[in-house]
């Protein structure tokens, strides 16, 4: 669940995060820092010095998550189309087991709609084990039932402290709501309807008065991106509201065990291994992360309009998966599967979240995957977290049975993806990234990432979500020049050309600085001109086979 937290402009509890947009250019991750002064992935420089006149074959990319807008004018045309399926006719033509899946499919819809809210899987662990344990005797339960009493436990503690969090969250930002008003009608009593300037600021903060000294404060923030008192008002309404819905949710769907949307879907949700549920409804009602992720990856290069998105011959498959919520394991298997068997040869998973209700059957997809040298790019959350420490699923690691023990192994088909700051020195990670020596491989640009959002909009957004399509577009570009590199090829190719930067960064989380190297497998940030240059020198092991784009 990275969506929401990351695309609502919050006013966190006792803080005013109330200030105009500032940043880098809008295409910076495509960027180079020699030639154009910004640390991107040098896309641009991919294109113009090693990989013009070349030729390439399409790339189908997955894209597993809220939806996608298959319409919008930046996608429309490298979205993947079913060779096998007749559109609208209500029948299984290529017989994979979806009906009418144009486009990719949705597992979290049925005949009567669309998930859009859902539980975190906290919240459903703890549903599970409520009715069993509730008035349990832990003296009188077996070995097997102690375990199960420990996650309910666990899980109904973080339920129940999370709610009451989320409701001082609200109550803060009424009062930071009704403090903001009133220093701006203050401000207008004192100033009137006149445009603002930074002198007029001056004159508000000269007054001592506190509730002026704020608006003061507001204006010289605000005043590059609106001139009146009023339209300052209208923006940080819709700041406000985002902090109400952000907490209002929390409350009415993540951590609220009487809310369970499933019997939305229709399925047999105690069958982990049933296929075929869903509908093809591959947009749902809420597709701005996937489209967002969408654009990063693919959207339609130098067309004159929107974004480039780093890819130049892919094709994006819509995987419906996530919602305002956690995802459930058994559509993400099934989502893994579905993009498999359909073609897709790289995988973006810009999803995560901290329990797991049957990692059993993730991994089977992934190692099915593995086996159909299909890559698995996923993002590794913003929880400001060390992931070898803190449980994030899914992940890279499983456990294998030995003669007396078990050994934890390692897909060789995933890459999990940190983020990035376009800022330099201690500030190049973005302050939210999740990190880990062991369990993050690399680092990509994942703040003020401007990609494509629904209806034929174009906005800004962060997070590892915004990382991961990064590196899955620089893996599709390797795979669509280079095809006879396997899916382990192009990850070591990935890892191996990480440029490593010599510097001290802020350990997100904490006011410590460290090596960056120390944060990733890698030690560094994915750069595609290296990745091609030396994608070319190497052997690939498996014979071209033509996808079906």
């Amino acid at each position: 669940m990275f969506k929401k937290i990351l695309f609502t402009s919050l006013l966190a509890a006792g803080t005013l995060a109330i200030q105009a947009q500032d940043g880098p250019p809008a295409n910076w991750f495509n960027l180079d820092k020699e030639a154009d002064g910004v640390h991107g992935v040098s896309t641009e420089k991919v294109y113009e010095n090693l990989l013009k006149g070349k030729k390439s074959i399409p790339v189908i990319v997955a894209v597993i998550d809220s939806g996608v807008d298959a319409e919008h004018e930046d996608l429309d045309d490298v979205m993947w189309v079913n060779p096998g399926e007749i559109p609208g006719n209500g029948i299984d033509d290529d017989k994979n087991g979806y009906v009418d899946d144009i486009h990719g499919w949705n597992f979290i819809g049925g005949k009567d709609g669309n998930v859009e809210a859902d539980n975190l899987e906290v919240t459903r662990l703890y549903r599970k084990y409520k009715y069993k344990y509730e008035t349990a005797d832990p003296a009188k339960l077996t070995k097997k039932q102690k375990a199960e009493y420990e996650i309910y436990k666990k899980t109904k503690e973080e339920v129940e402290k999370s709610r009451e969090q989320a409701k001082k969250n609200l109550e803060q930002v009424k009062g930071n709501e009704a403090m903001i008003y009133g220093a701006l009608d203050a401000a207008k009593e004192a100033l009137g309807d006149q445009e603002l300037s930074v002198e007029m600021a001056d004159s508000l903060a000269g007054t001592g008065e506190e509730s002026l000294v704020l608006a003061s404060n507001i204006i010289k923030n605000l005043i590059g991106e609106v001139k009146t008192l009023d339209g300052m008002k209208e923006e940080i309404k819709s700041q406000f509201q985002g902090a109400y819905d952000y907490y209002g949710g929390q409350l009415e769907s993540y951590y609220n065990v009487e809310f369970d949307p499933r019997s939305i879907v229709g399925d047999n949700y105690d069958d982990i291994y049933e296929k075929g549920y869903g509908n093809n409804e591959v947009e749902g009602p809420d597709a701005f992360h996937g489209t967002h992720v969408a654009g990063i990856i693919g959207a339609e290069r130098d067309n004159g309009i929107g974004m480039n998105g780093v890819a130049d011959n892919v094709k994006i498959m819509s995987v419906r998966t996530v919602p305002d919520g956690d995802e459930r394991d058994k559509d993400v298997a099934n989502a893994i599967i579905y993009a498999v068997d359909n073609g897709a040869t790289v995988v973006n998973m810009s999803f995560g979240k901290g329990y797991s209700w049957d990692e059993a059957a993730v991994e089977k997809a992934i190692k099915y995957a593995e086996k159909n040298d299909v890559l698995l790019v996923h993002a590794a959350g913003n929880s400001k977290q060390d992931n070898d420490v803190t449980d994030n699923f899914p992940n890279s690691t499983y456990e294998k049975k030995c003669l007396f023990s078990k050994k934890t192994k390692r897909y060789k088909n995933w890459i999990e993806v940190g983020a990035l700051n376009w800022k330099e020195g201690e500030d190049a990670v973005a302050p939210f990234s999740n990190y880990g020596a062991n369990n993050v491989d690399i680092f990509a640009p994942g703040m003020a990432i401007y990609s494509t959002t629904p209806d034929n909009n174009y906005q800004n957004a962060q997070g590892t979500s915004m990382a991961s399509p990064v590196v899955a577009g620089v893996a599709a570009l390797i795979r669509s020049y280079y095809p006879s590199l396997t899916a382990e090829q192009v990850k070591e190719i990935i890892m191996e050309s990480s440029e490593k930067r010599m510097i001290k960064v802020k350990k997100p989380g904490s006011t410590e600085v460290v090596d960056f190297s120390t944060l990733s497998v890698s030690g560094g940030e994915v750069n595609a001109y290296k990745a091609i240059e030396l994608a070319s020198k190497t052997a690939g092991k498996k014979k071209i086979k033509q996808t079906k784009a």
